[in-house]
């Protein structure tokens, strides 16, 4: 049982968790980096085959290749708003810097052979092993929050790109660059809530009872 201290404690770190953007150049303490390291590693996976690594980046000259892989990417993307001129400015204005700016980027992978070719409960689903890994950088977030510290999720990048810079075997997905640090900006609200790209849907409409669209 938890106390309604606990409880709410961890409610809190759930409904204020951000993604963040802006970075100071603050080093961060050893001790951290384990307590978030080691709460992605609690996390649940399917047949416990724990499919995560994570390569830490602290080399300033890696973390501009990183940068120049995202930004890439980021610039092929934009096509798709041209006919948007307003989502287009606010897509190409997604700060790539952070990812420079951070003191460290953790890139989360998956490694799909672990466990061999047979792990419990992921022969009928194979992605399983990535829904695995999403656990796990949850919890680093989480964790993250809880230590103080800002967390921003760089998801656009060319995949093989990720695995030269960082010489990851062509068979090991890069499932995620993270970038860790402190900020003095940490938003209340998620920064495409505000910008008025999307708004929060509302829980109410996205629950159904025994048939889909069954209110």
């Amino acid at each position: 049982m938890f106390s309604k201290e606990e409880k709410d404690a961890i409610y809190k770190v759930i409904y204020n968790r951000r993604d963040v953007r802006s970075f100071l150049p603050t080093l961060i303490p050893e001790e951290a980096i384990h307590n978030i390291l080691k709460a992605a590693h609690q996390a649940p996976s399917v047949g416990f085959m724990q499919p995560w690594n994570f390569v830490i980046v602290s080399s300033d000259e890696t973390k501009e290749k990183l940068a120049w892989a995202a930004d890439k990417e980021r610039r092929a993307l934009a096509i798709h708003y041209e006919d948007e001129a307003e989502k287009e400015t606010k897509f190409l204005g997604l700060k790539i810097q952070g990812l420079k700016e951070a003191p460290i980027t953790i890139c989360v992978t998956c490694d799909p052979t672990r466990g061999g070719s047979h792990v419990l409960g992921r022969n009928s689903m194979p992605e399983t092993d990535m829904l695995s890994t999403a656990c796990a950088i949850q919890n680093m977030w989480l964790a993250a929050c809880a230590e103080g510290l800002a967390m921003g999720w760089v998801s656009f990048y060319k995949k093989n790109d990720v695995r030269d810079i960082l010489s990851i075997p062509p068979h090991i997905e890069p499932i995620a660059l993270l970038s860790i640090g402190y900020t003095e900006h940490y938003p209340t609200a998620p920064i495409l809530e505000t910008a008025n790209w999307e708004k929060r849907r509302r829980l109410d409409d996205l629950i159904f009872t025994d048939q889909w669209n069954n209110r």
